[in-house]
């Protein structure tokens, strides 16, 4: 696959992080002279470690993740001795190293910085992506000073009514929960991270800053911290209900994002939508394996032509609110539509493609990886009943043929719970 400094089409240049497992490597893209990062892991030990599940969890969430605010992956390449993850190179270094020599920031721009942090939390839950390590450490910044979020090597892919079990993160960011051991909503976990980050943007100094994990986590889990004298009347408002020790007290992101002091100057992120196709090679592959990716899929089979079929796809989507996009002739993508308020956003990730085996005869694949199963369910049980009402072409061409052979078997997939263990770090683009 590489032969010298070079792996495929990418020319690797200095090492930007190294960790237990892997190291991040700065490279070019020969094709487009692009700067990437690279994170290589060794194969071997990936494998004698356990943390196979680990990084394939990891890959799979990165390619699931098309934010602005969320650092992008590229490709995964595997060889027999090496895994490499190319990724989007984020040139401004972690936020942690800002903070030690800026210590805190303005107002406006510690602001600016929790915005595009929250947009990022946000997108990821309403995708049922649960961070779990979030930290000025996996916090990268770009050129012009705006957030990527990084390292999802300890991330939880859960259905939204799902409890977590797994205890995990750092200690200055864990949530009071997690420490309790006992079960806990991703959700409140990241959004406690998500204040203690606010705080020390702010002050300069942690909420919660003990040597001794003892002292430290009775201090986390009273929620024992005081406000540096210049903090504003606002901003401890806001500080306060983010770090309530009690999960069910908690505020939660739709309730931030109406905060009065997080709504000024708030620009809601766009580009959503990926600005280019994300090629990975198989990530099982990777790994010699032939796990099923995590999606649900279903086949339909369709008495039409390609047309026909198409036209019956955008139907059924109509039917059950969703916009088609046409990605070509033969693809496309359904999503739903957005709501008016812009707290309340929901996520969904559901394609057709429709593959001819004859000029009257098609099979549709249909394939979801996020969003609610009955809106898939309903999409699908739609599309059927619009497919097997034979056109009139095919009946005049198919004569008195048996029509008890048009129905289509459906093959529905179910999602595969992903193993939960917890990893080493490496700064800045995760260790594995």
């Amino acid at each position: 696959m590489g032969r010298g400094n070079n792996i495929g089409k990418y020319q690797l240049g200095r090492t930007i992080g190294e960790g237990t497992y892997a190291k991040v490597k700065l490279a070019v893209d020969s094709t487009n002279g692009r700067p990437v990062a690279i994170k290589i892991m060794d194969r071997k030990m990936v494998m004698q470690s356990d943390l196979r599940n680990q990084v394939q969890r990891e890959i799979r969430t990165m390619k699931l993740l098309h934010h602005p605010s969320i650092v992008r992956i590229h490709e995964v390449i595997g060889t027999k001795t090496k895994i490499y993850m190319v990724m989007e190179y984020i040139p401004g270094g972690q936020l942690a190293d800002k903070m030690s020599y800026a210590k805190k920031l303005s107002e406006s721009e510690a602001r600016k910085i929790f915005h595009q942090l929250i947009d990022a939390v946000d997108y990821c839950h309403n995708r049922g992506v649960y961070h779990r390590d979030l930290k000025p450490e996996n916090l990268l910044l770009d050129g012009k000073g705006n957030l990527k979020v990084s390292d999802f090597g300890l991330c939880a892919l859960h259905k939204t009514a799902s409890m977590l079990t797994t205890t995990c993160g750092s200690p200055f960011y864990i949530a009071p929960e997690l420490i309790a051991r006992k079960s806990y909503e991703g959700a409140a976990a990241d959004v406690w991270s998500c204040g203690v980050i606010l705080f020390e943007l702010l002050s300069g100094d942690l909420p919660f800053d003990e040597r001794n994990l003892i002292s430290l986590y009775k201090k986390i889990s009273t929620a024992d911290y005081t406000y540096p004298q210049w903090f504003t009347e606002s901003q401890k408002k806001l500080i306060s209900r983010i770090l309530d020790p009690n999960p069910r007290k908690r505020i939660t992101l739709p309730e931030i994002f109406e905060d009065e002091w997080f709504q000024i100057d708030y620009v809601p992120s766009c580009g959503y939508e990926c600005d280019e196709k994300i090629f990975l090679d198989d990530v099982n592959a990777a790994f010699d394996a032939d796990e099923e990716d995590m999606k649900q899929k279903t086949r339909l089979g369709s008495k039409h032509t390609v047309i026909e079929t198409v036209r019956k796809i955008e139907a059924a989507a109509m039917d059950v609110s969703l916009s088609v996009e046409r990605m070509n002739n033969f693809k496309m993508k359904m999503h739903q539509k957005p709501k008016m308020k812009r707290y309340n956003r929901s996520y969904y990730d559901l394609s057709a493609e429709v593959i001819e085996v004859a000029p009257m005869n098609c099979v549709v694949e249909i394939s979801k990886s996020v969003g609610k199963i009955r809106l898939y369910e309903e999409f699908c049980k739609s599309l059927s009943s619009l497919l097997t009402k034979i056109s009139d072409v095919s009946l005049r061409k198919e004569g008195s043929e048996k029509s008890s052979n048009n129905r289509s078997a459906q093959e529905i997939r179910s999602c595969e719970e992903q193993n939960e263990k917890v990893p080493n770090d490496l700064q800045g683009y995760s260790s594995s």
